[in-house]
């Protein structure tokens, strides 16, 4: 071989060093850094000053679109790997667990595919476990049956705990 193709090999295979070590250091960085968790509240807007000319109306309060249910409008996980991941709650079931195919998916060693199920049924919503390993909890209670979920109440599932809220 030439010394041509030679320096060459050597250049490519160095190359190749490089970006093996710099996809590793990203791997590593991921791992010890974990999910970027951001807020996603709204700034509060400031109220205008009350001058002399506006006076205080007693406006009525605005109606809620028809169709539109009460009560809980996002699912939130407050604690585990996903904390901060909001999803918002719709007409569907939104199916949990650590299978692609799920509405929220968990990687977490301690839930199953699908594990869980958090669905509407009337103006309520409702947990129900899925035949899970480990188990749905409910606030500290295990879910054996479909529960009613109120605002506010922690569903767990492994190591991640989710809320509705509203």
């Amino acid at each position: 071989m030439s010394e041509l193709t030679v320096t060459l090999l050597r250049l490519g295979y160095l190359v190749l060093l490089w970006a093996f070590v710099l996809s590793a250091i990203g791997v590593l960085r991921r791992d010890l850094y974990g999910t970027r968790i951001t807020s996603r509240r709204k700034p509060r807007a400031t109220a205008p000053a009350a001058g002399p000319a506006t006076a205080p109306s007693a406006a009525p309060a605005p109606e809620r679109p028809r169709g539109r249910r009460a009560g809980p409008t996002r699912l939130v996980v407050t604690e585990g790997p996903l904390r901060g991941t909001t999803l918002p709650l719709g007409s569907s079931a939104v199916l949990i667990g650590r299978a692609p195919s799920c509405t929220l998916v968990l990687d977490d060693d301690y839930s199953s595919s699908r594990h869980a199920r958090v669905y509407p049924e009337g103006d309520q919503w409702l947990v129900e476990d899925m035949g899970s390993t480990n188990g749905t909890f409910l606030d500290d209670q295990k879910v054996t049956a479909p529960v009613p979920v109120r605002a506010g109440a922690q569903i767990r599932i492994g190591q991640s705990v989710l809320e509705l809220q509203g």
